[in-house]
């Protein structure tokens, strides 16, 4: 797999996930908190589906604009930053666990442990290795299909109001 490729997994796997924190999260505080049976069982599926492994380049990116920031302020700081950087990146990507933990939650408080064993079974399974294997190309081409339909659609939509303001007597 190259860099490429791989990046592009770990963009849909990221796509996926804020997707599904913005859906489950309207309503997360509502909630009791979740056994440790249902906690333990959700953190296997945050693994598995690799929500895990997508948020690891948050601290990355993170720091990367603090420090681009910096250097933009003053471009003579560039060794020392790289240094600061570095050390800040270590320092904090342990904190990835409390977006890990959270997502952990967020399963456990809407699926019940056999459920999310379930979901586990399907992920671990053939088809689901596959599904998983196939969704980055899927939602790469998606949004690129998407783009381009709408690109198109507003080409269309905007003759169309050209032409009806025309016939109103308002040339466009």
């Amino acid at each position: 797999m190259t860099k490429f490729t791989h990046g592009l997994r770990r963009s849909a796997r990221a796509a996926a996930v804020a997707v599904a924190l913005v859906a489950l999260g309207a309503t997360a505080n509502a909630q009791p908190k979740p056994s440790a049976a249902a906690m333990a069982t959700a953190q296997q599926l945050v693994k598995i589906t690799g929500a895990a492994e997508a948020f690891q380049s948050l601290v990355p990116g993170v720091v990367e604009q603090a420090k681009l920031l910096f250097l933009q302020q003053n471009p003579d700081l560039s060794g020392d930053l790289n240094a600061v950087a570095a050390e800040v990146r270590k320092e904090y990507a342990p904190r990835v666990s409390e977006l890990t933990n959270h997502v952990a939650e967020l399963y456990a408080q809407r699926f019940t442990v056999a459920e999310m064993k379930q979901v586990i079974a399907f992920y671990t399974s053939p088809i689901g290795k596959k599904y998983q294997n196939q969704l980055p190309q899927i939602v790469q081409n998606s949004g690129k299909f998407a783009h381009d339909w709408a690109n198109k659609l507003s080409d269309e939509v905007i003759e169309k109001m050209r032409a009806d303001m025309k016939k109103r007597g308002h040339p466009m």
